[in-house]
């Protein structure tokens, strides 16, 4: 079993940064991918962002292409995503996610586990 726990979010202005962590804990991890999907009040959760676990290619939305970054760190077994430029409409809960197979990455479905989420407020 894996467990997913987000750290990082908070209250940024508009234009500020932040660096959201998922730390991934399990006997052996191993997975095909992890990604980053949010959810704002009222609204269905949209893909973020993804990377392929062992090899690293990313995958972006076209709404935050060129201001989020998606990375991983093997050896502690942890995701970040940071985020730049930010906006008052990025303002979600963001939530990492794993799968174990290959797939249409931005479909929430076939993701095998979920974190808890974090809140991410943008000012304007």
């Amino acid at each position: 079993q894996v467990q997913l726990v987000e750290s990082g979010g908070g209250l940024v202005q508009a234009g500020g940064s932040l660096r959201l962590s998922c730390a991934a804990s399990a006997r052996t991890f191993s997975v095909y991918g992890m990604s980053w999907f949010r959810q704002a009040p009222g609204k269905e959760r949209e893909f973020v962002a993804a990377v392929t676990w062992s090899i690293g290619s990313t995958y972006y939305a076209d709404s935050v292409k060129g201001r989020f970054t998606i990375s991983r760190d093997i050896a502690k077994n942890t995701l970040y995503l940071q985020m730049n430029s930010l906006k008052p409409e990025d303002t979600a809960v963001y939530y990492c996610a794993a799968r174990n197979t290959p797939g249409t990455f931005a479909v929430a479905y076939i993701y095998d586990y979920w974190g808890q989420g974090t809140q991410v407020t943008v000012s304007s």
